[in-house]
C-alpha cells in the first residue's frame, strides 16, 4: 500500500520524528565513498516537475538513486502538457507504465491531492502552488534539530513573504507539531489573514503574526528568511512600494540579525535573492546553514520515498550494497 505525502498535516508527530531519525542514518552517507543503498532496487520514481526547481528535483533524483531505485525525470517543456495534455491524462499514461512513486511539483495548489485519486503507486508533493512543500518543511526540521540540538521549545522567525509561500505553511504546521513556537514576519500585505490559525488549536497557541522586523527577531534561536515571489505576483495589487523598501525594513542584515540569541542560525529554502531578503554578508556568514539545508534535502527525500513506496512498518535499516 503507497503512502503518500501531500502535506505536513498528514503526519503526526512521532511520524515526522521518525522520518528525521531515519534521515539521521542518511546523513553519514554523503560522505562514504560508495553513496548506496540497496531498499529500492528495482523500484522506478518519475520526478514529474511542471515548475522550475534545482535543488528539490536535484536532491529528489539523487535520493532515488542512492537507494538504488530508477530515476526519471519529466519536465513540463518535455512532457506532451505543452501540447495540450491535461494532468490527469499524463498521470494516467504514467500510470499505465507501472511506477512505484511519483514526485510532483505543480503550480496548482492540490495538484498533488487530485494524483492520489488517479493513481495507484504513491505521491509525493514537491510543492504545489501556494499550498504546500512538506519536504521542505522536513529537511528544515531536520537542519534545525541537527543544529541546536532539538525543535521543541524554540522561538522560530520565518521573515519575509509569508502570503505566497508553500514553505512557510508547511514549516508553520511541522514545526508546531515539533513543539516550537513560531513567529511570522512579515508587512501586513504579506501576511494572508487567519495564516496561525491553519492547524487549528496547535497553531493558534504556538504561532503569532509579528510586522516588526526588530520585535520578529528578538530572542529568536532561529531566522529562517523567505523569498519574495514575483512569479506568483501576476495579476494583484502591489503588496509593497519596492524591492529595495523592503529590504530595509525587512531584508537581513548583520545589524538586524543582533536582535536575535548571538547563537542563532539563519535559514532559507533557497533561491536567494541577495540584498534583497540577505544581505551577502550573513547569506555567507558563521550563522547561515543554509547548505547544510541542501545537504539536508537528499538525506530527508531518501527516508520520505522509503515510507511513501514500502511504509514505515516495513522501513528496513540503512544497509551498503554489496560490492
Amino acid at each position: 500500500m503507497p503512502h503518500h505525502l501531500v502535506s505536513i498535516a498528514d503526519l503526526e508527530a512521532v511520524e515526522i520524528i521518525r522520518i528525521l531519525d531515519h534521515a539521521d542514518a542518511y546523513w553519514s552517507l554523503a560522505s562514504e565513498p560508495i553513496k548506496k543503498l540497496t531498499s529500492l532496487r528495482g523500484r522506478t520514481v518519475i520526478n514529474m516537475f511542471f515548475e522550475n526547481s534545482t535543488r528539490t528535483r536535484t536532491s529528489f533524483e539523487i535520493a532515488a538513486k542512492r537507494l538504488s531505485a530508477e530515476a526519471i525525470n519529466i519536465s513540463a517543456s518535455a512532457s506532451s502538457t505543452s501540447k495540450g495534455e491535461t494532468l490527469l491524462d499524463t498521470a494516467d499514461n504514467l500510470e499505465a507504465m507501472f511506477p512505484d512513486c511519483i514526485v510532483v511539483r505543480h503550480s496548482f495548489g492540490g495538484a498533488a491531492a487530485m494524483l492520489t485519486k488517479e493513481v495507484s503507486c504513491a505521491v509525493i508533493n514537491a510543492g504545489d502552488g501556494q499550498h504546500e512543500h512538506p519536504t521542505q518543511a522536513l529537511l528544515d526540521a531536520a537542519t534545525i534539530r541537527r543544529n541546536k540540538g532539538k525543535v521543541e521549545g524554540l522561538e522560530i522567525a520565518i521573515v519575509g513573504d509569508i502570503s505566497h509561500s508553500r514553505v512557510a505553511r508547511s514549516n508553520i504546521l511541522c514545526l508546531a507539531k515539533l513543539g516550537a513556537r513560531v513567529r511570522l514576519v512579515a508587512p501586513w500585505t504579506l501576511i494572508p489573514r487567519g495564516i496561525e490559525l491553519i492547524g487549528g488549536d496547535l497553531t493558534r497557541e504556538r504561532v503569532r503574526v509579528v510586522t516588526r522586523l526588530d520585535e520578529g527577531l528578538e530572542g529568536a534561536d532561529v531566522v529562517m528568511m523567505l523569498r519574495v515571489q514575483h512569479e506568483r505576483f501576476e495579476g494583484e495589487a502591489p503588496r509593497f512600494p519596492n524591492t529595495r523598501e523592503l529590504s530595509r525594513t525587512f531584508g537581513l542584515s548583520e545589524r538586524s540579525l543582533a536582535y536575535a540569541k548571538p547563537d542563532a542560525i539563519v535559514m532559507h529554502p533557497g533561491p536567494i535573492n541577495r540584498g534583497v531578503e540577505l544581505s551577502p554578508q550573513v547569506a555567507d556568514g558563521p550563522r547561515a546553514v543554509i547548505l547544510s539545508q541542501v545537504s539536508w534535502g537528499v538525506a530527508v527525500r531518501m527516508a520520505v520515498l522509503e515510507r511513501a513506496i514500502l511504509g514505515p512498518e516495513a522501513w528496513p535499516a540503512a544497509r551498503p550494497a554489496a560490492a
